[in-house]
């Protein structure tokens, strides 16, 4: 396990919640162990059609009042439904008006211990390199060890567990201004160089252009891209996503093999490549296990089964 190495861990957190307060109640527990100085908590209102969910958001937001260490606790909670795209959105904009830069974990995506360090560490590394966008926790290579030093950087800015500065986020563009260039000049196919993703791509982007997929991190991803920005990935998955299932907003598949993956401790101290290169061949693995027309097709029908098993 690793242990904080200061009284108080200095770099601010943000916490997203909504309605799930014994999610809640166990990334709290986490938070507890280092004993940030800085907590911001970003909590969404009810939705109208949903029965007693106010009843749960309070309860969820009552776990957040058992915050029993000196903090500066900042929150942000809406009295209506601002929908995921509008809530997260505002609330990282609110976060980064105040603070340079910030750790984000949402409240089902549980961190081994190592995962803080990981990004402290590298949030001051990176901190004045404009071409690294974004640190996360997430790692999706199955076991497969893609390179020999901490970290390998990606197109991916995986956000189960993730890490930016304000310099980074307030390139977010939120009414994506610059997808109809993007796509009618066919930069997409430059930035991916493979058709079968760009296809994929500009059916997802374009969609939450038109506010048909209610979601903020398809318009990060499109802004990471826009700068040709790099994720730093590391070597071993350091977050698991315990929130798959009927109660969660876009992870509904509880059968889905990405639901509580294992994590591991990493190393330290970190060994840094000694170059910015984007890992191609981790990047093509990961549009194939995640995003491929026939993954997806395999990974529905397999929920469907299993279901009725």
């Amino acid at each position: 396990m690793i242990k904080n190495d200061l009284n108080q861990f200095e770099v601010p957190i943000v916490l997203i919640i909504f309605n799930r307060f014994d999610i809640t109640q166990h990334t709290l527990q986490i938070l507890r162990e280092f004993k940030p100085k800085q907590l911001f908590v970003i909590g969404d209102g009810p939705r109208k059609h949903i029965f007693q969910e106010q009843e749960k958001i309070n309860r969820t937001r009552d776990v957040i009042q058992t915050v029993d260490w000196g903090c500066d606790l900042e929150k942000k909670y809406s009295n209506i439904n601002l929908g995921c795209k509008e809530n997260i959105s505002q609330g990282l904009t609110w976060v980064f008006n105040q603070v340079h830069e910030a750790i984000i974990l949402e409240d089902d995506c549980v961190p081994d211990l190592s995962f803080f360090r990981f990004c402290r560490e590298l949030l001051e590394y990176y901190r004045h390199d404009r071409r690294v966008m974004a640190i996360s926790g997430d790692n999706f290579q199955l076991g497969k060890c893609r390179t020999e030093y901490s970290y390998y950087f990606s197109r991916y800015p995986h956000c189960w567990g993730w890490a930016t500065w304000r310099r980074a986020w307030q390139l977010y563009d939120e009414q994506m201004s610059l997808w109809p260039e993007i796509r009618d000049g066919g930069w997409l196919n430059d930035i991916l160089l493979y058709k079968p993703e760009e296809r994929y791509r500009r059916k997802i982007f374009q969609r939450v252009y038109e506010n048909k997929i209610d979601t903020w991190d398809y318009r990060w991803t499109l802004t990471c891209w826009q700068q040709n920005g790099l994720t730093v990935l590391p070597k071993v998955n350091l977050v698991s996503n315990i929130g798959f299932g009927d109660d969660g907003s876009h992870t509904k598949d509880k059968y889905n093999p990405f639901s509580r993956m294992s994590t591991e401790n990493l190393d330290f101290p970190l060994k840094h490549p000694p170059f910015l290169i984007r890992d191609a061949r981790a990047d093509r693995f990961t549009y194939r296990i995640m995003f491929s027309f026939w993954t997806r097709a395999r990974r529905k029908l397999l929920s469907i089964l299993k279901k009725r098993i």
